[in-house]
């Protein structure tokens, strides 16, 4: 019993490191695209079978951030891939510039951020990333581009939205 249990706790391991997994959407960062409590299906770099594209939803790690202070817990987020590697990156009163050109953006909800931001040029291995809440996102606006090996995986589904909890009344 105790050899199978192994077994299969090694092949859970081996799948979530080199195959996906599944993770739930915490917070309101990529609203309206997806909500809190959103099951998705990530699959793992080794599998992506194509390069990252503009567009990609992805889940990433920042530098120095970790869940809850706990050092060997890096703290993931999911957010949309605006800038690849060695474009100029700008934002003009909520436009996202990639090179100069107005970047389409339809999921967006139209009253999205106003806010701008002066060009920067991403390096050969960087990626700028954010999320569709403009109001509401912390993303590479604020803590910068992020390395290849920061994303982690790209989303491939929604699966289902889990049941939201119903609070208990204090009396």
């Amino acid at each position: 019993d105790a050899l199978l249990f192994f077994v299969c706790l090694a092949a859970v391991l081996c799948i979530r490191q080199f195959i996906g997994c599944a993770a739930v959407v915490k917070g309101r960062s990529m609203l309206s695209t997806l909500h809190p409590r959103d099951v998705m299906l990530a699959v793992r770099p080794p599998l992506l079978y194509r390069h990252i594209r503009r567009g990609d939803i992805v889940l990433c790690r920042y530098p120095g951030r970790y869940w809850r202070n706990l050092r060997f817990v890096p703290q993931t987020f999911v957010k949309r891939v605006v800038g690849l590697p060695g474009e100029t990156i700008e934002i003009a009163d909520g436009v996202v510039l990639i090179d100069g050109e107005p970047l389409s953006e339809p999921y967006l909800d139209p009253a999205h951020c106003r806010r701008s931001m002066p060009p920067r040029t991403l390096g050969a291995d960087e990626y700028f990333v954010m999320g569709d809440n403009r109001d509401n996102s912390n993303d590479s606006r604020s803590v910068g581009a992020l390395k290849r090996t920061a994303i982690r995986a790209r989303v491939a589904k929604v699966l289902f939205r889990l049941p939201s909890r119903k609070r208990k009344k204090r009396r």
